[in-house]
């Protein structure tokens, strides 16, 4: 996911990453984004923090105003910079942006499944989440969480979704709907295509539940395995596009389901890449 976000920062534009992460996994990550930073210098920085909730009163990332959160299993397929503008679209009450979780209620979780209230008429997915942390403070967001979570915590199944879902039911004025290209999941191609994707293609790719890892839909897969592979500071058009489209054309990926759109998804991302690379 940081590998995909430095190589589409096509700009160059100063990123700042910061990990929560278990004891132990501090020095793993610290070693690896310190050879990135010397392949990148000058575009990036991090910060490593432990895994904890806070306690009281206290609050994290006091001196932080606005952030992008996203899971761990998510993809950039274009600069960070695209999302970012939506920040710039919220009214003076919103403080977060979410994608929904689906776009069609015959497939759609929340409206079937759901014992709580959720936002709006299918839920939203809290993968990719724009957050103005000084609204949120303001807002006392913890001691909404909290509550949230002791009324309905024998409800619940999806964690901090559902939490988030129940707050936005009551609060539907502090959020901001983005398109779905901006969280792109199986679910938007693996029955249909429900995803009405901008001409631009899909902006970030998010293999929840272990999309990027199974053959359930080889698309995912497969673009996962390209960024894996592909070494940071070498051409991205010849060692991470070219591999890519290699492995759409075996029968098992493009003959799926999600494969046979796979065009239309990465139409953007091969814009960018090539773009940026055209003369090396």
């Amino acid at each position: 996911m940081i590998k995909s976000a430095i190589l589409f920062n096509y700009d160059e534009e100063y990123l700042k990453f910061v990990i929560f992460t278990e004891d132990g996994k501090d020095e793993e990550f610290r070693e690896k984004l310190t050879d990135w930073r010397d392949i990148k210098p000058f575009t990036f920085d991090f910060e490593i923090l432990p895994l904890k909730f806070p306690s009281g009163n206290e609050s994290l990332l006091t001196n932080v105003d606005s952030l992008l959160y996203v899971d761990t299993d998510i993809l950039f397929l274009s600069p960070i910079s695209d999302i970012w503008q939506f920040f710039k679209k919220f009214n003076e009450t919103q403080m977060s942006a979410l994608t929904p979780e689906h776009e069609n209620e015959n497939i759609g979780w929340y409206n079937r499944f759901a014992r709580h209230p959720f936002y709006g008429r299918l839920g939203v997915n809290s993968g990719v989440m724009l957050m103005n942390l000084t609204r949120m403070r303001e807002m006392k967001w913890e001691q909404h969480i909290l509550s949230i979570h002791k009324e309905y915590k024998l409800r619940i199944i999806w964690g901090d979704q559902d939490i988030i879902n129940i707050l936005f039911y009551y609060h539907p004025d502090k959020l901001y709907i983005m398109p779905c290209e901006y969280n792109y999941r199986p679910d938007h191609c693996m029955y249909m295509s429900i995803c009405n994707m901008s001409h631009a293609g899909v902006k970030v790719i998010h293999g929840n539940r272990g999309y990027f890892h199974s053959d359930r839909q080889p698309l995912f897969k497969s673009i996962y395995e390209a960024m894996e592979n592909y070494q940071l500071g070498s051409n991205a058009n010849t060692d991470f596009i070219m591999p890519l489209h290699a492995a759409l054309r075996i029968p098992s990926v493009n003959d799926s389901s999600c494969g046979k759109i796979s065009n239309e998804m990465l139409k953007g991302a091969n814009s960018v890449i090539s773009n940026r690379f055209r003369d090396v």
